[in-house]
């Protein structure tokens, strides 16, 4: 133990005081928000505003055809037709000619089928989509006046049933989708972070292992501890490394929380009177859906949430850094590692595209047997932990996790004793076997 204590104290401190480390950690919820922005502003960026001369022969678009901020409509004379066909090819400002043939004997489906639309340059296919729904919903209505049916029994049929849930378990609390949404986006959170931690700080481990062991330090490193204890000392302080990075993050969050919280209430204060400012409070209330959010995550178990995320998060990193450590230490370039890594990729990438139906059915069979086979139980039982899971559950996973890991930290150190002083020899899934049984 006191060479697994001072291997880990070197790894922690080692990987802590590089430039890399600290920056990345500083700047790294800062990078992620500014990455976020980045991908906005570049959809925000390829938004186009199109413009279309309508020639409307049946008469029920002119004034019913409204503009917006993405699509123009300019209504002209059907005279015009044939002069604007032909040199719509040449017209700049215009993308298209848009051409609706009159209307004989309420015939809606013949004019849907010889409406056109003429284009002078390529539009994207939301563009397309969006005009065929303004021209839909023109003559949705003009279908449904036939019928005899006013516009306040229009508004009345298009209502949505506003069903409200009590979930008499949960002490009759109320489900909201407000509720709901929250706990989708904790669940995808957390899932998410474990994830790509495991990835991240697996792979730290194998570089590391592989480093030494082509810089030929390891020679001299085992000539004074077991291979077992630096494997293990190597894994425990990179774990450290993940936790530290963990805790300065979400204080850092928590902190850019209360930041904005204050904010916000401080923006609305400034806000002036008046009916339209009511208004407009009233539709968007940022400070009461705050506190809804705030409220809904309260009410959650925070305690076993971060239990359960803690202990997953751990176990699950031993789990695959004991693979990766394996990995490198049995091969001898960073493109050897590439046939191996996808054994420790795989369930993890089967652990978080299939919680993802979670959301859908949270107690569903699916659900449950990830949250419980070891490969996948890092990521699935985290994405369920919100939503509230049985406690035997739980039990249950960690203990088959717990097995696992034991298991798969005594397969890699029978791998790692052997590969650590293996050179030029491509290690193959039968020479890893042989090692493993040896």
């Amino acid at each position: 133990m006191k060479n697994i204590f001072l291997i880990t104290k070197r790894e922690y401190l080692t990987q802590v005081k590089k430039k890399s480390f600290i920056i990345l950690t500083l700047l790294g919820p800062i990078l992620m928000i500014g990455f976020g922005l980045l991908i906005a502003f570049m959809f925000k960026a390829n938004e186009s505003s199109n413009t279309f001369n309508v020639v409307d022969k049946s008469g029920l678009f002119v004034g019913n055809l409204k503009s917006d901020e993405s699509i123009k409509y300019v209504f002209v004379p059907r005279e015009n037709e044939k002069v604007l066909t032909s040199t719509l090819k040449d017209m700049d400002g215009i993308e298209g000619l848009l051409i609706i043939p009159a209307l004989k004997d309420q015939n809606f489906d013949d004019l849907e089928k010889n409406t056109q639309l003429l284009l002078n340059k390529k539009i994207g296919f939301d563009t397309k989509t969006n005009v065929a729904s303004d021209l839909s919903q023109i003559i949705k209505k003009e279908k449904i006046k036939t019928l005899g049916i006013s516009e306040d029994q229009l508004t009345s049929l298009d209502k949505n049933f506003d069903l409200k849930t009590q979930n008499i378990v949960d002490n009759n609390k109320a489900d909201s989708d407000l509720d709901f949404g929250v706990k989708s986006g904790l669940s995808m959170v957390l899932m998410y972070a474990v994830f790509m931690f495991i990835i991240i700080y697996g792979v730290r481990v194998m570089r590391s292992v592989l480093e030494e062991k082509n810089n030929r330090v390891v020679e001299i490193i085992i000539s004074s501890v077991k291979p077992f204890e630096l494997m293990m000392g190597k894994i425990l302080g990179v774990t450290l490394v993940a936790i530290t990075q963990f805790s300065i993050w979400i204080t850092m969050s928590v902190a850019g929380a209360l930041f904005l919280s204050t904010g916000f209430s401080a923006m609305q204060k400034q806000i002036p009177g008046g009916e339209k400012s009511a208004e407009m409070l009233q539709k968007f209330d940022i400070k009461q859906t705050a506190m809804e959010v705030s409220q809904i995550l309260l009410d959650m178990n925070f305690p076993l949430i971060i239990f359960v995320f803690i202990i997953f998060f751990l176990l699950g990193y031993i789990f695959y850094s004991s693979m990766y450590a394996a990995i490198g230490s049995a091969v001898d370039n960073e493109t050897e590692t590439q046939q191996f890594t996808l054994f420790a990729i795989i369930p993890l990438m089967v652990g978080m595209y299939g919680s993802f139906t979670i959301m859908n059915n949270p107690e569903g069979p699916l659900g449950f047997w990830l949250s419980i086979i070891p490969f996948t139980s890092p990521v699935a039982m985290i994405a369920r932990i919100p939503f509230g899971v049985p406690a035997w559950q739980i039990a249950l996973s960690i203990f088959l996790l717990v097995i696992s890991t034991l298991l798969m930290v005594y397969l890699a150190a029978k791998i790692y004793k052997v590969g650590i002083l293996m050179y030029g020899n491509k290690a193959s899934a039968k020479e890893l076997w042989k090692w493993i049984r040896s």
